[in-house]
């Protein structure tokens, strides 16, 4: 005998956001991309699962404009539009929260495509290259590791010795005080940050 067929309805794969916004998290939307719902969601966010020193966690939104700054210091002349591609570069951790990279590496492909498509729907939104050309996107990685040695030594309890072998050694001349904010603080900082460097994007464009 045929199963009648079910009437269990499909799984929501949608995200309520607080501009209003419904994010389609299978086939998101450059026009469902909203900057405020994204430091809304990075200053809420912890590096390191929150397992760091002080008594407030070191939000994705402060990470971001670190290493937006760390770029700023390894490429003086880069456009603006890489600036601003620097700290966007884990804006799809606000939906999808901050996976420690083991995590990452276990969850395999399907994880990465996710990603990959969320963030092109943030950086079309935002007149950015769905990919980013991969000279940008080994200087951002490198600000990246950098960002997260100064994190692991200042707040996190690794050793110069363990981070050294994790992340490498910093840029030479770099200096980075990690200082985490309150989550409002962050959220501020980085809209602030965000709202400059589209500015400046919109200029270099005349």
């Amino acid at each position: 005998m045929a199963k009648a067929p079910s009437s269990k309805p499909a799984p929501r794969a949608w995200q309520r956001m607080l501009s209003g916004r419904r994010l389609d998290l299978l086939d998101p939307s450059p026009f469902d991309v909203e900057v405020e719902d994204i430091a809304q969601g990075l200053a809420r966010v912890a590096r390191w699962n929150g397992q760091t020193k002080g008594d407030h966690a070191f939000s994705v939104a402060e990470h971001s404009v670190v290493v937006e700054k760390i770029c700023a210091h390894l490429e003086p002349d880069w456009p603006y539009r890489w600036r601003l591609a620097a700290l966007l570069h884990d804006a799809p951790e606000y939906v999808i929260g901050d996976m420690i990279s083991p995590f990452k590496a276990a969850l395999g492909f399907d994880y990465k495509a996710f990603e990959a498509r969320l963030e092109a729907a943030i950086h079309a939104r935002y007149g950015l290259p769905a990919v980013l050309p991969d000279a940008v996107k080994a200087v951002i990685k490198r600000a990246d590791r950098a960002c997260a040695y100064f994190e692991a030594t200042q707040i996190a309890g690794f050793t110069v010795e363990e981070s050294r072998k994790f992340f490498g050694r910093p840029p030479k001349g770099l200096s980075v005080t990690i200082d985490p904010l309150p989550v409002k603080a962050a959220q501020t900082l980085f809209l602030d940050r965000f709202n400059l460097l589209l500015e400046h994007v919109e200029r270099e464009k005349h």
